[in-house]
């Protein structure tokens, strides 16, 4: 039985390949999906969906929301998980630079108004990328 997992953005398939579990973050909490898993649908927050292979190596993705549905095991025993977001990056496609500089301003908006949901959420999606291309953590805040 395979676990085939697409990652899709409005401008293209932006992961595609097979994994034995992906973990992901819904707004009812995190979840994980197997082969055999059994339908589901769910809302995504902004986090990294992590992909995680038999070799037991893993690809992460910066996810800014969206949905994951879980369609139905097919007659082979294969089952199939499909991420739909607007925003959806691999490690090797974010820059760095751009995102720290986000999260800086992002962080100096939320020091002048803690209730700025705009930059919260900024802040989120920069702090999302961040940890998805290896930077490290310095107090994460996102949800």
């Amino acid at each position: 039985m395979a676990l085939h997992v697409e990652l899709v953005s409005p401008e293209r398939i932006a992961y595609s390949g097979d994994a034995k579990m992906v973990i992901a973050r819904t707004t009812v909490g995190d979840i994980a999906f197997m082969s055999g898993h059994v339908p589901f649908v769910g809302v995504l927050q902004t986090w990294p969906v992590r992909v995680l292979h038999d070799n037991d190596n893993e690809d992460v993705i910066a996810v800014h929301q969206g949905f994951v549905e879980v369609s139905p095991t097919d007659a082979e025993g294969n089952s199939r998980v499909t991420i739909l977001s607007d925003v959806c990056e691999v490690s090797d496609t974010i820059d760095v630079a751009r995102a720290k500089a986000a999260k800086d301003r992002a962080t100096h908006l939320l020091a002048g108004d803690p209730n700025d949901e705009a930059a919260r959420e900024a802040l989120a999606r920069a702090e999302v990328r961040l940890e998805v291309a290896g930077q490290p953590k310095s107090g994460t805040t996102h949800p």
